[in-house]
């Protein structure tokens, strides 16, 4: 522990890890036409927001197999989770304590957020990073954008560029846990001085770090380009197919003690409870795929206007074994074995399906001149997801059974529709006022019949919602050049957001959860030098209404998402940066924060002695509300700490990357026995790049991850549970009951490997 500590104080003197933007070398003469496309939805050196711009090189160099989520781990405030526990499969990433249902992501300024759930699934477009040009990550409310409000963060990635000379790639890897990359890029370069085509095919496998947490994943970019003097057409599709063996359930601490890579999903047990194996197609199957079309034109030196239409289409299920569940909750009836015993509960299988379709247009007109810059954008989106389950298999099951029986089915329809004016303009010498403002409008239907079982009515829940949004969010701020090397700002803004899929149909039956608001408050100063960077970013983030899990439960025991009414997040990031020569430099960013829900009231489910559920007098289900007062936010940790020490000289690359995470709590009770452990992981990569006869170059390297085979969890769940000294399955009256925590923690590798090569022609 000592040696951490003072690893730890060391890398606290020195400074951020800030990635440049830089352009390759090889790109069209026309490249201003295709960053008009983003220019809209970006921060600018003088738009007064939090946010790093990460180059192609940047993301070349970590771009060994592991999904995006782990290209943006060294920026400020940034965690990355991983359910099969190596960082390729299901993986996700939280922006100040955030999850992915607050983050908002875009390629090319089109919404790659699930329009019912609102997170991101990397893992339908695997290595799409090997197509991107950039990205840029904002924190806070950041600019206005399209598709879901960000409350805690945006990704904002641009598809890479088409190339002057014609080109060819081929890069591969291999390493622990049988993971393996293979990647194929070619292009034409510019013909007949307009045309431009590049394609990409990838394949990516892992056996995953817990058992059986598999992945195969398939993938595949493409564009055609004209590049006309003023105008520039684009047309791209990019898409993947991924199967993945679920990881989705975590594992006890005494598990972690004993079978660390242990994986309960697809177990399979006896009459007795007893596990006899496990199930083999415990899968989740999804293919998506995007088109966009993109115009571009510049009018004059001062005014351009980009369009983008775009199509998403998905298709897929998850398919699961169950241990001894009722019938009637898939609709079947019971049934009389050969013993003359009813039969009310079996194992079975089921399969839940999803076929979605999402499309639109997108729109930025912009002006831009010494001093001021505007855009006037928006954008209208509308995205269908149809949801159904079938029962393929019930053990030993006498009666009618359809070939796949379908127990639900039901239809989501949302309309999202937004425009926003802004507006960047230097009112006196170096001193910039910033404007937002956008109104979006969503109307959400969901109509048909929930995959959940209403135990009163003796069916299964009905689902009629039409909802209807209207938001106004206005941002607004000052950005201050003192001089060449000194910058300040301040920003407030405004973002709401409506509630998702699961707030609904895990919701209560007769009560509607409400939107979403946050408050955001930012006061940054940087300081730029030849050879030292350094800076402060404050910010206080006010929520109003924010659903979070506060242990209740709905009419028929769903854990159910609630508003509480006033939450904050508050802190400093801090970074610093020092190149001590042209070939060696130190980046350092931290965060410390405070996060809190205030006034919060958790709900325990009832159990007595036994542990069996108790009721209510009406046969309800049972809970005790406990009062809190003012309880930490659940995956916030109060300090993060990033550092990265790169080496480059003469071909020869190496970089250290090192990331301290301090406690976090599971849930947001506060307790201590639900929590995740700090940690402190560092990831080693080197490599060397060289030229071969009719080759451009080629990169040998390796990247060590987890180098110092740190034992450790990033995410997991808890909950806690009031146990009565009573037999009765009624909740005694004045009697206080014992709190009993669980919690359950998703395992991170140790110490692994994966080597790469890549030949460029």
């Amino acid at each position: 522990m000592n040696k951490k500590f003072w690893i730890i104080a060391t890398l606290l003197h020195c400074g951020l890890y800030a990635v440049a933007e830089t352009e390759t070398t090889d790109s069209l003469r026309h490249v201003n036409l295709e960053e008009a496309q983003v220019f809209s939805t970006r921060a600018t050196a003088r738009t007064p927001i939090a946010f790093v711009n990460i180059s192609k090189e940047a993301i070349q160099k970590q771009n060994a197999g592991l999904d995006i989520p782990f290209l943006l781990l060294m920026t400020p405030s940034v965690l990355t989770t991983t359910d099969a526990g190596a960082g390729i499969g299901y993986s996700t990433i939280r922006v100040r304590g955030t999850d992915a249902t607050r983050i908002n992501v875009t390629t090319n300024g089109i919404p790659m957020n699930d329009a019912e759930s609102h997170a991101i699934f990397w893992v339908n477009t695997p290595d799409l990073a090997s197509s991107l040009k950039d990205m840029q990550i904002q924190r806070g409310a950041g600019t206005s954008t399209n598709g879901a409000g960000a409350f805690g963060g945006s990704i904002n990635m641009q598809t890479e560029s088409s190339a002057i000379n014609p080109y060819a790639e081929i890069s591969g890897s291999y390493g622990s846990f049988n993971t393996q990359k293979e990647t194929f890029k070619v292009g034409t370069g510019l013909v007949n001085n307009r045309w431009a085509f590049d394609a990409r095919l990838s394949h990516i496998k892992s056996d995953g770090y817990r058992d059986r947490a598999s992945a195969q994943l398939k993938s595949y970019f493409a564009q055609a380009g004209y590049y006309g003097d003023k105008t520039t057409v684009k047309f791209i599709t990019f898409g993947g197919k991924e199967e993945t063996y679920h990881a989705w359930d975590g594992i006890t601490k005494d598990m972690l003690e004993t079978d660390r890579t242990y994986n309960p999903n697809g177990v399979i047990e006896d009459e007795n409870g007893k596990a006899v194996g496990f199930y083999d197609d415990q899968l989740d199957v999804y293919r998506q795929t995007h088109y966009q079309l993109l115009f571009n034109h510049i009018f004059n030196p001062a005014w351009n206007l980009n369009v983008a239409f775009h199509y998403t289409g998905g298709e897929g299920y998850y398919q699961e074994y169950k241990n001894g569940r009722y019938l009637a909750e898939y609709g079947l009836q019971p049934y009389v074995d050969a013993e003359g015993k009813t039969v009310e509960t079996s194992n079975l299988i089921r399969r839940k399906n999803v076929a979605s379709d999402f499309g639109g247009m997108v729109f930025s007109l912009n002006y831009q001149t010494g001093k001021l810059q505007a855009s006037l954008g928006g954008g209208m989106n509308k995205y269908k997801n149809d949801h159904d389950g079938n029962v393929i298999w019930v053990k030993n099951y006498i009666g009618d059974l359809a070939p796949d029986h379908k127990f639900y089915e039901n239809t989501g329809e949302k309309l999202d529709a937004n425009i926003y004016g802004r507006l960047n303009y230097e009112f006196v010498r170096n001193l910039n006022f910033y404007v937002d403002l956008q109104y979006r409008h969503i109307n959400y239907t969901i109509k048909g019949v929930n995959d959940k079982y209403d135990w009163s009515a003796g069916h299964m829940q009905p689902l009629n919602l039409d909802e209807t949004f209207n938001f106004f969010n206005p941002k607004a701020g000052l950005f201050w050049q003192i001089n060449s090397q000194n910058s300040a700002y301040a920003s407030f803004a405004v973002a709401q957001k409506e509630p998702t899929r699961n707030n609904y149909t895990d919701g209560f039956f007769t009560q509607r959860p409400k939107a979403e608001r946050l408050l955001d408050y930012e006061l940054g100063y940087t300081f730029r030098s030849g050879r030292f960077t350094a800076g402060v970013n404050l910010y206080y983030m006010d929520y109003k209404d924010q659903l979070v899990l506060t242990g209740q439960l709905n009419e028929i025991g769903e854990a159910v998402s609630a508003n509480v009414k006033d939450s904050y997040r508050t802190g400093a990031e801090l970074s610093a940066g020092m190149r001590f020569t042209n070939w060696l430099r130190w980046d350092v960013n931290a965060t410390l924060s405070r996060n809190r829900i205030k006034h919060y009231t958790e709900y325990l489910s009832d159990v007595n002695e036994n542990w069996k559920d108790m009721t209510t007098a009406d046969g309800g289900i049972s809970q005790t509300a406990n009062y809190l007062g003012s309880t930490p936010i659940s995956f916030s940790p109060d300090f993060m700490l990033n550092s990265l020490i790169a080496f480059n000289y003469k071909g020869l690359d190496a970089s250290l990357q090192s990331q301290y995470v301090s406690k976090q709590y599971l849930n947001n009770s506060g307790d201590n026995d639900c929590t995740l452990d700090a940690y402190f992981v560092s990831n080693l990569n080197v490599s060397y790049t060289f030229k071969l006869p009719a080759m451009k170059s080629v990169t040998v390297g390796v990247t060590v991850y987890n180098l110092f085979d740190e034992t450790y969890e990033s995410n997991g769940y808890a909950s806690r549970t009031a146990v009565y000294p009573t037999p009765d399955r009624i909740k005694p009256a004045g009697v206080k009951p014992e709190i009993v925590p669980y919690a359950a923690y998703y395992p991170n590798a140790g110490i692994n490997a994966l080597a790469y090569l890549t030949l460029r022609f």
